[in-house]
């Protein structure tokens, strides 16, 4: 079985939020004072969540990221990261996390079947990620990026791009790939919070890949068919690549894949989707058929791109670590 929307486009990746939850508080993903506490009741339990997993590879969905909030601070984690790797058809498990609590979990994660992490880091500069994260410690993410590659992970580290904040830190991450396999992906900022200053912080990717050429010769790589949106690169020589995503200057939506589900449960085609679907209570009843029908609606009513530009305020505004991003 499969899901295919009305664009042909066949759906191969969900994004599964565990929690909304976060040990830092980076300004484009939440505000400072963190975000209304859920309790256990309104977000899914591991139980639900393996029945959202297991129907979603049921129809077709190959690659699960488990995303927040923070991942890692959920209990009981690595026991549920077990069961998902073991879903017949799963051809990939992967995870996004800030890292901090991976020097004490890396080992755990790649034995539950974890294929690859992201690991967000704005800044290599300890001041100025103290400022991003609102007091998080940049020695407390690299310690967990050296744990993480030491045990073998495939490394890739997201970098949220923002005009006069770390966007002179380009060159300095894109040189990490030149001794090391990783991947740096440079993200586009996105107005997923209520800055009124969104606009002044953006840059473009291909302002961010000029940067790199005027340095570097770049050599476009191919993308992998479960792979996310980027558009990869290697500079001439390097060991590992670079990336770049552009949700805002150059929509990526004639190739998605994606679906999400939050932790609370609702499905959504797309980040930026105005309409969403609630499985709470298809998951209470256990009824796969329900849960189904509500994958397959989602599926055909995803809009073919996003209308969000820079040079449009939102319609309306979300945190982004309550959706999963």
């Amino acid at each position: 079985m499969n899901m295919t929307d009305p664009f042909g486009r066949k759906i191969k990746y969900l994004r599964l939020s565990v929690t909304d939850r976060c040990n830092l508080r980076c300004n484009y993903c939440m505000p400072a004072t963190g975000v209304p506490k859920l309790t256990h009741q309104d977000i899914l339990s591991y139980e639900e969540l393996h029945q959202v997993a297991g129907t979603a590879v049921a129809l077709g969905v190959e690659k699960i990221r488990i995303t927040g909030g923070e991942p890692l601070i959920r209990k009981g984690l690595i026991h549920f990261l077990n069961q998902l790797s073991g879903l017949p058809g799963l051809k990939e498990l992967t995870l996004t996390t800030n890292g901090v609590l991976l020097p004490g979990m890396a080992e755990e994660l790649k034995e539950a079947g974890v294929k690859r992490l992201n690991i967000s880091i704005d800044s290599l500069t300890a001041n100025k990620f103290s400022d991003i994260t609102r007091g998080g410690k940049l020695k407390n993410t690299l310690r967990g990026i050296d744990a993480a590659e030491r045990v073998g992970f495939a490394i890739k580290l997201n970098m949220v791009v923002m005009r006069g904040i770390n966007d002179n830190e380009i060159l300095d991450f894109a040189n990490l790939t030149m001794k090391k396999n990783y991947t740096v992906r440079f993200i586009e900022y996105m107005p997923s919070t209520a800055q009124s200053e969104y606009n002044s912080l953006a840059i473009s990717g291909k302002e961010i890949i000029d940067i790199v050429t005027n340095r570097h010769s770049l050599i476009p790589m191919p993308r992998n068919v479960l792979s996310g949106p980027a558009q990869n690169f290697k500079i001439a020589g390097a060991v590992g690549s670079l990336g770049i995503i552009t949700p805002m200057s150059n929509h990526f939506c004639a190739d998605c894949n994606r679906i999400r589900v939050t932790s609370t449960g609702m499905l959504r085609g797309c980040l930026f989707a105005k309409q969403e679907f609630d499985l709470k209570p298809a998951l209470q009843t256990v009824n796969r058929f329900e849960l189904e029908k509500a994958f397959y609606q989602c599926v055909n009513l995803k809009n073919e791109k996003h209308q969000l530009t820079w040079h449009e305020k939102p319609q309306a505004q979300f945190q982004m670590s309550q959706i999963g991003g």
